[in-house]
């Protein structure tokens, strides 16, 4: 296992704080759009775009590229801001989120943004794409990995468990998924809403190695990544215990900007402690 310097690591925490002042900014000239599930994975994503992934933004179909699948499609955001980064598009695309005719539609296109795996809005459905990425890389005899980001209000869809089944089932041990474990979604907290807890153990009765992690901790996400990398035989789920609003402190821990945009004096606010 490859231990991250923290030079490495400082690095990609001003990556994360980038994608989120992304998010702000896009959010913001949008109009709309989800930046709390967005912020509260820009960690995850930073470590996975600017460490792990093995991509060519020159050649978005290089077929033995890594795959990664936003399975909670609403938060675009953190993804555009992502692929952007990483040379995909121009950074100043972003500010087109959301208007008529760009390609950053407010769910992921993979008909027209380049980098996009998987169109995903109608949610359940990103890990059962996921398998079958990993299925074909099996038949094909390629050595890329499947990552997914599911949201905790999202595995109340049964379609999630039949895909944790099948992923097991079929021992992929390519396919690592990450729930975002902020504790809302739209109509509140999760546990009120219909409570998936606890989750973990749901997980592992399902057969996949399992880590429970701080999702805001770059060091430790690092280490699940590189631990997950080692499992053989069985699918692996990252819970990542983060935080709704994750950066802004006014969003944080509040439902309320679950899919709120924020107005041009929250975005300077936003901004400031992201500076």
């Amino acid at each position: 296992m490859q231990v991250a310097t923290q030079e490495e690591i400082t690095r990609l925490e001003e990556k994360a704080r980038q994608l989120r002042r992304h998010i702000i900014r896009m959010t913001g000239a949008a109009g709309s759009g989800h930046p709390g599930g967005s912020l509260s994975a820009a960690d995850i994503v930073a470590a996975l775009y600017f460490h792990f992934l093995c991509l060519d933004p020159a050649r978005p179909d290089w077929p033995d590229r890594d795959r990664f699948v936003l399975s909670k499609g609403h938060a675009a955001p953190v993804l555009y801001a992502a692929l952007a980064e990483r040379g995909y598009f121009p950074v100043d695309e972003l500010l087109t989120l959301r208007r008529l005719g760009s390609r950053l539609q407010g769910h992921p296109d993979m008909k027209h943004l380049p980098g996009v795996e998987m169109s995903t809005g109608s949610l359940g459905q990103g890990l059962a794409a996921a398998n079958g990425m990993a299925l074909a890389g099996r038949l094909d005899g390629r050595d890329y990995r499947v990552y997914a980001l599911l949201g905790d209000g999202e595995i109340q869809e049964g379609m999630i468990w039949e895909a944790a089944m099948a992923a097991a089932h079929y021992k992929l041990d390519h396919v690592t998924a990450f729930l975002d474990h902020n504790g809302f979604q739209i109509d509140g907290p999760t546990r009120q809403v219909m409570s998936p807890e606890p989750v973990a153990d749901k997980w592992r009765a399902f057969g996949w190695d399992v880590q429970v992690i701080d999702g805001h901790d770059m060091a430790a996400i690092l280490q699940a990544v590189e631990k997950a990398r080692a499992v053989t035989g069985r699918p692996q789920m990252i819970v990542a215990e983060t935080v709704k609003g994750k950066g802004c402190s006014f969003m944080e821990n509040q439902v309320g900007w679950h899919g709120v945009a924020p107005k041009p004096d929250e975005v300077e606010r936003a901004l400031a402690e992201l500076a």
